[in-house]
């Protein structure tokens, strides 16, 4: 079972917020959807073979930011990251290589689903409009459609 302060995503923002009740308070999420949420909204440290997209470099004052992520990372004794590494495929070409490492790098963001719920977490990334992946993710009984994510 999940409770977590329950997320919103607009669409048309491409943003998440915390979602607020009709009396003002918080809202608890006892669904899947908020960690699936921050699992493909948050970037993960790039890997040290990981290229980084181009014209990166000359905006950030230092190497470490280069390769993004949550310095909090570190300090996991299991050595487990948060987020995902969709963020490097930010200036890549419409391509099935560049679909399957989205799917590829969306199964490592969600790998805590199967633990957690003891079923995987189910996948449906495609091509939905040029140069725009939309994906489909269902995590126990929770399911999140996006179209406009890359």
């Amino acid at each position: 079972m999940f409770f977590d302060l329950a997320l919103t995503y607009n669409p048309s923002t491409r943003r998440c917020d915390l979602a607020v009740g009709d009396d003002g308070d918080l809202v608890i999420d006892e669904t899947s959807i908020t960690p699936v949420l921050l699992s493909i909204g948050l970037d993960r440290r790039a890997s040290p073979d990981d290229p980084l997209p181009q014209a990166r470099s000359e905006f950030l004052t230092s190497a470490f930011a280069e390769r993004r992520g949550w310095a909090g990372d570190a300090l996991d004794p299991r050595g487990e990251r948060v987020g995902s590494r969709l963020w490097l495929l930010d200036r890549a070409k419409e391509t099935e290589t560049t679909r399957l490492l989205f799917q590829f790098w969306l199964e490592e963001a969600l790998a805590w689903a199967e633990p957690e719920t003891g079923n995987p977490a189910e996948l449906d990334v495609s091509w939905v409009r040029p140069q725009t992946l939309g994906y489909r993710i269902l995590v126990a009984d929770a399911a999140l459609s996006i179209s406009g994510g890359r």
